[in-house]
């Protein structure tokens, strides 16, 4: 749709401040305006957010400009994360200024258009405020939606929604979240006075349709399985600078602290080049081992952390500091992986595979993040095992491969807390609200049995020796109708939401009283007076700890320990696993002659000659040692014995953490039950491992016939 079709006033803004739209925002606004529920698919930078707003200002200026807007709600805009909500809102605040300030100028009627964010972070003075007075577009969270959608005030601030914007939709979609999001849409087009107009974006969607299908619910879906929706794909490649990163001396099994000095020194030699580096790790506790080694070579004020367990204060003084130039570079988990506005990046640096393909174009693209940059990203291989899968990783990226998104089917406990939370609202007929859950995507096979015993449990509660206790509704079954009992609405309310708890300690400086950020549990624990940490790039010392708060001061640049997180390095995605099994078939297919494995791997995944040689060699040494690589298509075993005398089974299977820690478990119980002994089991990325005792023996081959598909 050209600029013509919109107000001369935003026409005029949007070309004197941002140029010619791209194709995504043209094809974006001509469905959007068409009504029709919209799914836009385009690279990191491409402008999908204005491509979505842009229609929504227009028509609320043109409605200004026609007499009084009236103080309603009439955008929502979903994000996954608070810091990006919070992004967004300040980010709709200059086209909003501008566009009315240019309004004013041409002698028109002053049209003032209003945004609230509501995230968990939102203080109680301001959600009260946009209780009495509704802003125009609101920007919120999937949890704080709804928590909106079950509040009795401000569920009446909702009724006149006409459209709701669901950002980075791929990264909730995989997950009970994107169950939890699902419902809360459904909710909000029953409670909203007008259709409701469901807009998604994002830049990694694989399949599309599947998404497409999730953003609409079944009753937009045809019987042939399309949706009613309007699919802008434009992709989500363009030009790229890649490149993979290797240290001087050949990688190990395990990276020595030797080896992790050259590349602090490299990495230190990339922030200096460029005028903003971006690093990203996947833990926090090497988000800050980085940050501290790469502070001490070029100077801890110009580099800084950015982590979930920091502070929101933190956190956002780093990324303001990062925006306004201010930062040579910052280190960060997934928490930057989104496209949080830090301003302009020159390099993407990540540390390791990410594990995933589409996180890992996501992150490169924070680089260049504009709709004519071009993203550079350098990966650092951290082991021989992780070299292998960098190598699969780019080839991945080069030929345009996508991590599928798994849907989560229909999670009870997810329907539960939606089920008690309407109920609250208003009284239901029992067959009603059955409708209302099967109209979300994920729970389109929801059978009537399983929502009943849903209701039996939510209307029974639980037996305690003083009767039944904790039943959350009043089920009338004659009638066919439900409804909330006393206090429903504020257990829903307090225990909403699919991201679970976590028994993190508070680090309070003192005597200030400001939170710093959090530890895990385990750490604060076993920490003492006296110790210092790290966190945030700041050395602590801790003056005591107590009942979830651990209290610090000022360690002044004394050496700290790095703290821990457990339980946060990501498993690798099924595609990427496959990728591997495929780089370690082709490489197998051509070890007969070294110099075309080489050339292969230069050509296929655009490695240096260094990293092709270092592939080479440890692949053809495995193969000689195990007889043939193992891939997905051929699974190998072996057992060697320790310096105990202990037996060490070892299945090598490239399937990913995820299967093979299930298939270790189920192997490890198959083999107590046989033995009649407790025995340890561990699991990797491409294997698995059960440690026996010396007493054991068994035919290898055997071992393939513990576990049937039957005996799982």
């Amino acid at each position: 749709m050209p600029l013509s079709r919109f107000h001369p006033v935003v026409a005029q803004w949007f070309s004197s401040s941002l140029g010619p739209p791209t194709t995504a925002q043209s094809r974006g606004w001509e469905a959007i305006r068409s009504g029709r529920h919209t799914l836009i698919a385009a690279p990191t930078g491409s402008g999908k957010t204005l491509a979505a707003f842009l229609s929504a200002l227009d028509d609320l200026l043109q409605e200004g400009l026609a007499g009084p807007l009236p103080d309603e709600t009439r955008i929502v805009y979903v994000s996954p994360l608070k810091a990006l909500s919070s992004d967004i809102h300040r980010n709709l605040a200059e086209p909003r200024r501008e566009i009315s300030a240019l309004a004013e100028a041409k002698g028109l009627p002053p049209v003032r258009i209003t945004a609230a964010v509501r995230t968990g972070d939102t203080p109680s003075s301001e959600r009260a405020a946009m209780i009495r007075t509704p802003p125009h577009i609101l920007v919120t969270t999937p949890e704080s939606l709804y928590l909106l959608l079950t509040a009795e005030r401000s569920r009446a601030m909702l009724r006149t929604v006409r459209a709701v914007i669901v950002d980075e939709i791929h990264a909730v979609i995989g997950s009970r979240r994107g169950a939890h999001l699902a419902l809360s849409l459904e909710r909000l087009q029953h409670l909203t006075q007008n259709p409701l107009q469901r807009i998604g974006l994002s830049a990694t969607q694989k399949p599309i349709d599947e998404v497409a299908r999730f953003l609409v619910g079944t009753r937009h879906i045809a019987p042939d399985g399309t949706a009613n929706c309007a699919v802008i794909d434009e992709g989500h490649l363009r030009s790229v600078d890649l490149a993979l990163e290797i240290p001087g001396a050949p990688l190990e099994a395990v990276m020595s602290g030797e080896t992790w000095q050259e590349v602090y020194d490299r990495l230190a030699t990339l922030v200096r080049e460029h005028g903003t580096t971006l690093i990203f790790t996947n833990t926090r506790r090497l988000t800050e081992r980085v940050t501290r080694h790469l502070g001490e070579r070029v100077g801890a004020d110009v580099v800084a952390a950015h982590h979930g367990s920091l502070a929101k204060e933190v956190r956002r003084d780093a990324e303001e500091r990062l925006k306004a130039g201010k930062l040579k570079a910052l280190v960060a988990t997934a928490s930057l992986e989104l496209g949080i506005d830090i301003g302009s990046v020159d390099l993407v640096c990540q540390i390791g595979s990410t594990r995933r393909i589409s996180t890992f174009v996501q992150r490169v693209g924070r680089s260049g993040h504009s709709i004519r940059g071009t993203p550079k990203g350098r990966l650092f291989a951290l082991s021989r095992d992780d070299l292998i899968e960098c190598a699969a990783l780019l080839r991945s990226v080069k030929v345009g491969e996508l991590d599928r998104i798994l849907i989560h089917p229909k999670p009870l406990d997810v329907l539960s807390q939606h089920i008690v939370a309407e109920t609250a609202g208003e009284d239901w007929s029992v067959d009603e609200l059955f409708h209302l859950a099967q109209g979300a995507y994920t729970y389109r096979d929801l059978e009537r049995r399983e929502y009943d015993d849903v209701i039996a449990m939510l209307s029974s509660g639980f037996s305690t020796r003083r009767g039944r206790r904790g039943a959350m509704l009043h089920h009338d079954a004659v009638n066919g109708r439900v409804r909330g009992r006393r206090g429903a609405r504020l257990s829903a309310i307090t225990s909403g939401g699919a991201i679970p708890d976590t028994a993190d300690y508070r680090v309070v400086l003192e005597p200030e009283g400001t939170v710093v950020g959090t530890l895990n549990e385990d750490f604060a624990i076993e920490s003492s007076a006296g110790d210092i940490f790290q966190l945030g790039n700041t050395s602590w010392r801790i003056m005591r700890v107590e009942q979830g708060v651990v209290r610090v001061e000022d360690a002044r640049g004394q050496p700290p320990t790095i703290p821990f997180w457990l339980g946060e390095a990501p498993g690798r995605s099924d595609e990427l696993s496959k990728a591997v099994s495929d780089l370690r078939s082709s490489v197998e297919a051509r070890l007969g002659d070294r110099e075309e494995a080489l050339t292969w791997l230069k050509t296929e995944a655009g490695l240096s000659t260094s990293a092709s040689q270092q592939i080479v060699e440890y692949l053809g040494e495995a193969r000689r040692m195990l007889g043939k690589l193992p891939t997905q298509d051929a699974l190998i075993m072996e057992r060697f014995f320790d310096e105990s005398g202990g037996m060490q089974l070892v299945l090598h299977s490239p399937f990913g953490s995820r299967m093979n820690r299930a298939w270790g478990l189920a192997l490890r119980k198959r083999f107590c039950r046989q033995f009649n002994f407790e025995l340890q089991a561990a699991a990797t990325e491409d294997g698995l491992l059960l440690s026996l005792g010396p007493q054991h023996s068994f035919p290898l081959e055997d071992v393939f016939r513990y576990l049937t598909p039957e005996g799982v």
